[in-house]
């Protein structure tokens, strides 16, 4: 059973010398993963991370385990669009190109909790800040196309809903419903800029990583407790780190652009997931939100 969960491997032999990529969320868990193997195959990597600490020692190891020296660390806190803009601006001045950008980075099930700029934490980090990073790096990415994005999503997208009249949380909040309502914005936001990237040689998948030993259950016991239930069917990091790398890797998957991919391999979505018309208006209600131009 717990083989029947870990099936998916990327076997891509694709080498990425003098190709740059970014990873959100890469300290830990599977954003280590991806970053490790992308520096295995030559390119330069950036680490985008909060605690850059931690992400210097994780550069370090990651270093001496590929032979690659580089991989680098940034300071980038999703919380925080000052940061966002902030991270993306030396990002920008510093690199001439962008190939593969892996907004990774997530927090589950936190109390509620707003960000800097006061959107509920959930939508704030997973949905809005990757959302807005990615609008900031767009025409790097065009200009060094191909190039691709993957956004790591979650099967926990089924239970989501994108409540327009509550996207904040504020008439009612759910810690884990409000995880997945931002892992379903995940795919919608996919979706659609898959969708206004037709033609620029820019692709973008969603994926659903499987269930992994990660950090992002620090905040419940309870789900502590399931992780520790159904420990014997669970990916290691480097198992959930596969289905990234095969979007980021894969020769010839642009004719799957804005697919949602789950063990290496196009995975079913909720109704929702598939409604072009949610899709377009988050993509609005987003851009407002983020004082960025409609179109």
């Amino acid at each position: 059973y717990g083989k029947m969960l870990s099936s998916g491997i990327c076997t891509s032999t694709v080498q990425l010398p003098g190709k740059v990529a970014l990873v959100t969320g890469a300290n830990t868990g599977i954003g280590k993963e991806t970053a490790k193997e992308l520096a295995q195959r030559g390119a330069r990597v950036y680490l985008a991370c909060r605690d850059v600490q931690k992400g210097e020692l994780v550069a370090r190891e990651i270093q001496t385990v590929t032979g690659n020296e580089q991989v680098l660390v940034r300071k980038l806190d999703l919380s925080d669009t000052k940061s966002i803009r902030a991270f993306a601006e030396g990002f920008l001045t510093e690199e001439k190109h962008l190939h593969i950008l892996i907004n990774n980075a997530g927090v589950m099930m936190c109390p509620y909790s707003k960000t800097a700029d006061g959107f509920e934490m959930h939508i704030g980090v997973n949905h809005l800040g990757h959302f807005l990073l990615t609008h900031l790096l767009l025409e790097k990415l065009k200009e060094s196309a191909p190039s691709r994005i993957v956004n790591v999503s979650s099967l926990a997208h089924h239970l989501g809903r994108i409540h327009f009249h509550n996207l904040q949380g504020e008439k009612f909040y759910n810690a884990s419903l409000a995880y997945c309502h931002s892992k379903l914005a995940n795919i919608l936001f996919t979706k659609e800029l898959a969708r206004r990237l037709k033609g620029s040689g820019v692709t973008a998948y969603s994926v659903h990583p499987g269930t992994v030993q990660s950090e992002l259950v620090r905040h419940s016991s309870f789900m502590r407790c399931m992780w520790w239930l159904f420990s014997f069917c669970i990916k290691t990091p480097q198992q959930g780190a596969q289905t990234s790398l095969y979007c980021a890797l894969t020769e010839g998957l642009e004719i799957l652009n804005g697919k949602h991919f789950s063990d290496c391999h196009v995975a079913w979505v909720s109704a929702q997931a598939r409604n072009e018309t949610i899709a377009r208006r988050l993509w609005d209600v987003s851009c407002d939100l983020l004082g960025l131009p409609m179109d």
